[in-house]
Order: structure tokens, then C-alpha cells, then sequence
């Protein structure tokens, strides 16, 4: 019978224990606001062109599967934004977006296409909060 090599057992036991290690599973966050009808196609042509710096500045904000949906309700249109965070600082992190140039910018174009629903208004903010009331994962 050979003899097997005590660093392969090891390292052959590295890889199948970093294999079973479990990472931490992201951050959900969504959010909603209202849209312009008057600029809805301003804002839908923005995101069918998408500076390529704001998506880097995303993902260095450890932010990803970020997705942004349009609907009408009552003649209305709404924004709705969902994004799972997997860093460990979100705050941290948001500041560092904020203080971007190119995201500024970027906002600089498309904050107006917006209309803030109340509470985020009271608050300076274009988007509202929401609750997590369900999630299947």
C-alpha cells in the first residue's frame, strides 16, 4: 500500500473545509419613489445607458443583483429599487457612493426625473424605505 503524503491529506482537507464554510448572506434592501410621467422616458433612456463609472462605484459598494422596476398605479408611476448588500459597513459604504463624483453627477440627471413620496420628502430624501414582510430564499 502506498504511503500518502501528510501536506497532500492536509491540503486535500483545506480544500473540502473552505468548501463547507458558509458565507454570510446579504443585506436586502428595497426602496420606492415616484416618476415624472413627463420625464419617464428621460429616466428610462439614463438607465438603458448606464455611465459606466456608477456601475463600477456600485459594485465597490459591495452592492449587487441591484434592479430598478417602473409601474402605474392610478395613472401614476412608481420607482421601485431592490439591491442586496454584501459588505459589512452599508452606511459606510452609501457615504462613499455619496461622495462620489460621477455618482453625483450622475443623480444630478436623474433625481429630477423623481417625485420623493411624503415621508421621504420630509426626511430630504428621493426615496421612501420599505419593510420586508416576506422572503423565500
Amino acid at each position: 500500500m502506498k504511503r500518502i503524503n501528510k501536506n497532500a491529506i492536509i491540503l486535500m482537507l483545506s480544500v473540502l473545509l473552505a468548501g463547507c464554510a458558509t458565507s454570510k448572506p446579504p443585506q436586502r434592501y428595497a426602496w420606492v419613489t415616484g416618476l415624472k410621467t413627463d420625464k419617464a422616458a428621460r429616466y428610462e433612456y439614463l438607465h438603458a445607458h448606464v455611465w459606466p463609472g456608477v456601475n463600477q462605484m456600485i459594485k465597490q459598494c459591495h452592492i449587487r443583483n441591484f434592479s430598478i422596476h417602473e409601474c402605474s398605479i392610478n395613472g401614476q408611476l412608481y420607482l421601485f429599487a431592490y439591491l442586496e448588500y454584501t459588505g459589512t459597513n452599508f452606511d459606510a459604504d452609501m457615504k462613499k457612493m455619496a461622495s462620489d463624483p460621477v455618482t453625483q453627477s450622475w443623480w444630478r440627471q436623474t433625481d429630477p426625473c423623481q417625485t420623493p413620496l411624503p415621508d421621504a420628502a420630509a426626511k430630504g430624501k428621493t426615496w421612501s424605505d420599505t419593510k420586508e414582510v416576506y422572503f423565500l430564499p
